[in-house]
């Protein structure tokens, strides 16, 4: 599987390719990981979802994501063959028509023999009728799944109960803000986060099974009777282990159809998501949990999961100093990366770029800054980058800059 790597004085940015149905971006970021969020099809709003995902991923400062698009619902999904190997982790957006038996080959493959995967929300109702996807999830919903299928798993007496009783899988009440419980809190997922935590309004998946094998419940949330619920201590935080390749399933993150979001904002929802995708991708977990986590009974929403504007993200970066957040940084090689086929837009971050350079903001900020533009950058960037030599504190990479725009630098 592909691992990006950081390179010294050299920070690779990625050519943007316009999502279409069928086709896969390919990037190189300054990142930990590689993720593909798979999407194209979903019984929810995978258009306003999966930009998401991404942006939540990318934040985390650990991910460089693409997304890999289906064709559209009924069309001719031969051409769909998404490069699973490539990436650490491969998130799952997608509920919709039969992959070929050549890409669900591919898939379990890459699982198997170690890929990460996150199901996330509605990816649990997909594929009902193939047994090893199943496997996979661990526990699904809808598509006509009954106790044929695997139990029902449950939190009760204070332990993992699996039903098999007979019944339909897949159900919820009405969207609800509900509590998060813990049950397993030494998994690097769930570590350090508060036993019990406030979730947004969201969908709340009750009544699913499946085969449950190799099923952690790392949190489960109380499907209250009264909202329409089971009426049962429900899973909304498992993993499971696949062959070699491990697994984060998330039930959370319901999406409207009108693009409404305030589940996808809970910041327990991010934070759970990106803890899951790096345990997935690496079997361990290095971030920290930051202050804004929901509490017993406090609900916590991340207004900043916009898009920073340019001028906010450089506004941040300006009294960047080593060993920050590089979140900031992030966003801001995103934003490169979307306007990397568009020359105008380019040139307009590029002037943006060059009065940053030419500011009060720290030497730190600016070496970044010209390990970003040394990639990219145009002639228009050299006088800057000349003043910039003149200064101990970033004459190595305004040097190492200037000499990649003018073809002058050999590795």
């Amino acid at each position: 599987m592909k691992k990006i790597k950081y390179i010294i004085f050299s920070l690779v940015l990625a050519v943007s390719v316009v999502f279409l149905p069928g086709c896969q971006t390919e990037q190189s970021v300054d990142a930990d990981y590689s993720a593909l969020v798979v999407t194209g099809q979903n019984n929810h709003n995978w258009e306003a979802s999966a930009p998401v995902l991404k942006e939540i991923l990318e934040n985390s400062g650990l991910f460089a994501v693409d997304i890999a698009e289906s064709p559209a619902k009924g069309e001719d999904m031969s051409g769909f063959a998404p490069q699973f190997a490539e990436y650490d982790v491969v998130v799952l957006d997608y509920n919709g028509d039969s992959w070929t038996e050549n890409t669900k080959k591919a898939f379990v493959d890459y699982v198997s023999q170690g890929g990460g995967v996150v199901v996330y929300h509605a990816a649990d109702n997909s594929f009902p009728d193939w047994k090893e996807y199943n496997q996979i999830i661990g526990l699904g919903g809808w598509g006509n799944r009954n106790e044929k299928d695997g139990p029902y798993v449950r939190w009760k007496n204070d332990r993992i109960v699996m039903d098999i009783n007979p019944g339909s899988a897949g159900s919820h009440g009405e969207q609800h803000p509900f509590r998060v419980v813990n049950r397993v809190t030494d998994h690097p997922v769930t570590k350090g986060l508060p036993t019990e935590w406030m979730h947004a309004q969201d969908e709340l998946y009750s009544e699913l099974r499946g085969p449950a094998e190799n099923l952690t419940v790392l949190s489960t949330a109380f499907a209250d009777s009264t909202k329409g619920g089971s009426g049962e201590h429900e899973p909304v935080l498992m993993t499971i282990d696949y062959g070699s390749g491990r697994v984060f399933h998330t039930v959370l993150g319901h999406i409207g159809g009108d693009g409404s979001r305030p589940a996808m904002e809970c910041v327990g929802f991010i934070v759970s998501l990106q803890r899951g995708a790096e345990w997935a991708a690496s079997g361990k977990v290095t971030q920290t949990v930051p202050d804004e986590f929901p509490r017993f009974n406090v609900l916590s929403s991340w207004d900043k999961l916009r898009s920073y504007t340019t001028d906010e993200l450089l506004e941040c970066l300006k009294n960047f100093h080593k060993g920050d957040s590089r979140v900031c940084l992030q966003d801001l090689i995103s934003t490169i990366r979307n306007a990397a086929s568009n020359p105008e837009e380019l040139a307009k971050l590029e002037k943006k770029m060059i009065k940053f350079l030419e500011s009060r903001a720290t030497s730190e900020a600016k070496n970044e800054i010209c390990r970003d533009i040394s990639q990219w950058g145009s002639e228009a960037s050299l006088p800057i980058l000349d003043k910039l030599m003149k200064d101990d504190d970033t004459k190595e990479m305004a040097r190492f800059a200037r000499e990649r725009i003018s073809g002058e630098y050999s590795n």
